[in-house]
């Protein structure tokens, strides 16, 4: 029996639908499952996504021809029924789910399983093969509650308050801002000043009906303004320029999955780093696998050594996929927005 996705120099290829996955090449048709730079790029003919990731698509990429799909709409391509159902990375995501031939795979992009108040939820969608993302797929990632966080980090702004300094708070710009938002909104109701390249993103979530503190962009503030004691949101690579210098004496902090190792905050050079993740953990990416009940799985992009040896061990059929995914919350993308907006005073 053969496969119904394979791996070809274009991406993730189904060859009875004749369509693409999140492919990093151009081609005639593809299947988004969410915004980030390194799942969706321009220079397809279409693109199939789902409703929601509508509005973050056409802020990345611009006007194309999208073809939008309500989550779990079954649709046609070629000899394949298609569907896209919640996966739970930000919102709009979504996981995709091929039957043809009597079999039915389910390609993941990037998912987590924590609660999150700015997106659906993941769905478990049962499949004979699951396709996998393993960006934090070792046995040390375990995350802590997200409203510990959430509480952590306006304890850290409190500190710096009591100091003079403004908490400047690093994290992506899509999918990590938002949530953070809407996470510290159950337990404050402070205004938190933006980085120009966080403004589009913030919106779409806005007007999508998900409820996040309110905001303010930095750009709107009179020069000279005090910032003292302000809880500021910008993408990482912020970070260094000379944007940050109107904010006077400041701590900074990096809100992450890869802040739970300390080492990669020492690297940074970070005042703080707190362990927030848009992925699933070791023991998620387990418990999906086995919940899926996929008799095969493969593993793309992040460590998938570690869990493709642990499957094999368990007795399940695992090999991984040599993607172009970066694994990495989105930083590519919000390099290029950063850069894009630095001009910005």
């Amino acid at each position: 029996m053969s496969d119904l996705i394979e791996l070809r120099p274009a991406g993730l290829y189904c060859p009875a639908g004749d369509f693409y996955i999140d492919p990093w090449r151009p081609v005639a048709r593809a299947v988004i499952t969410h915004g980030h730079a390194d799942h969706a790029r321009r220079g397809m003919g279409r693109y199939h996504c789902s409703a929601d990731s509508l509005p973050i698509l056409r802020w990345r990429l611009g006007e194309q021809s999208y073809v939008p799909h309500a989550a779990g709409e079954v649709f046609h391509l070629g000899a394949a029924r298609v569907s896209l159902h919640p996966a739970g990375h930000v919102l709009g995501s979504v996981q995709v789910r091929v039957e043809a031939g009597g079999q039915v795979w389910v390609a993941s992009g990037d998912y987590k399983r924590q609660p999150d108040p700015s997106c659906a939820p993941f769905e478990v969608v049962p499949c004979d093969v699951f396709i996998t993302e393993a960006t934090f797929a070792l046995p040390v990632y375990r995350w802590p509650d997200p409203q510990q966080v959430a509480r952590e980090i306006l304890e850290w702004q409190a500190e710096c308050a009591a100091n003079g300094e403004a908490a400047l708070l690093l994290g992506y710009s899509l999918g990590k801002a938002q949530r953070l938002l809407a996470e510290m909104r159950r337990l404050s109701d402070q205004t938190v000043y933006l980085h120009g390249a966080m403004v589009p993103g913030v919106q779409i979530y806005r007007d999508a009906g998900v409820p996040m503190l309110p905001t303010q962009p930095v750009a709107q503030l009179p020069k000279g303004h005090d910032f003292a004691g302000a809880l500021v949101l910008a993408p990482p690579a912020a970070a260094g320029s000379s944007w940050v210098r109107r904010f006077g004496r400041l701590q900074t902090g990096f809100a992450s999955g890869w802040m739970l190792i300390r080492g990669n905050r020492r690297r940074r050079n970070h005042d703080r780093g707190f362990v927030i993740s848009d992925h699933a953990d070791w023991p998620d990416l387990l418990r999906t696998v086995r919940e899926t009940g996929a008799r095969r799985v493969i593993a793309t992009h992040g460590n998938t050594d570690a869990i493709v040896r642990y499957l094999r061990e368990q007795g399940i059929d695992a090999a991984a996929f040599a993607t172009q995914y970066e694994g990495d919350e989105g930083a590519v993308q919000d390099a290029m927005d950063t850069g894009a907006m630095e001009p910005i005073a």
